[in-house]
């Protein structure tokens, strides 16, 4: 805990746009989710994430599932003429100590031109952060990365905002794998259960 504070730490003598790709990966490593989500470690570049209640992503910090509950902005500046694919992924399900569920998939845009988020194809509707009571903080974690193929023909089912089927028990390793993507920038914040995670769970299906 001491050495990921000490990491925060540095990294709020940057601005946003400017952290040092090896703090990024310092803190990636440090949470395990080079480990638990994303496989080889490697340096990579911060995504700049907003929420409309005002909030910022900021590598771990304290987020509430009520201030992360709407879409949020993501800011990147992408290669002329690429394509790119955006994730949020939960690999705590349920929990960060007994992840039986690993992971569950918040979000995927893919064929993402340049740095137009807006123009992205959406394969799973964003999902807000629901980690259930009891069950502590869990990592809600942005990737994107860049399609090495270019624009491309994804065999993938649609996943609606509130249909849990196809979410669960995902992985990042084999969606990296298969899609042949390259990471280039990720953020994560961390959220634990509060009230608003009722109105959530009462609205999602099979």
């Amino acid at each position: 805990m001491l050495r990921h504070l000490l990491l925060v730490l540095t990294i709020i003598c940057f601005t946003i746009h400017n952290v040092d790709t090896t703090v990024v990966k310092e803190i990636f490593e440090h949470e395990e989710i080079f480990k638990d989500v994303i496989g080889e470690a490697t340096t990579i570049n911060l995504l700049n994430i907003s929420y409309p209640s005002g909030v910022k992503v900021n590598l771990g910090n304290i987020l509430t599932p009520t201030e992360v509950k709407d879409e949020p902005t993501i800011e990147f500046k992408g290669d002329e003429g690429a394509f790119y694919a955006l994730l949020m992924t939960d690999p705590d399900a349920p929990s960060r100590m007994e992840p039986t569920a690993r992971e569950f998939r918040h979000w995927l845009k893919v064929n993402i031109p340049s740095n137009d988020l807006n123009n992205g194809e959406t394969i799973v509707q964003f999902a807000e952060s629901g980690p259930p009571m009891h069950t502590g903080l869990h990592r809600y974690i942005f990737l994107l990365f860049k399609q090495i193929q270019g624009k491309s023909s994804f065999n993938l089912p649609f996943i609606p905002s509130r249909t849990i089927r196809g979410r669960i028990s995902t992985s990042t390793k084999n969606l990296k794998e298969s899609m042949n993507l390259e990471l280039v920038a990720g953020n994560f914040f961390l959220a634990e259960y509060d009230e608003y995670v009722n109105n959530i769970h009462e609205q999602f299906s099979e």
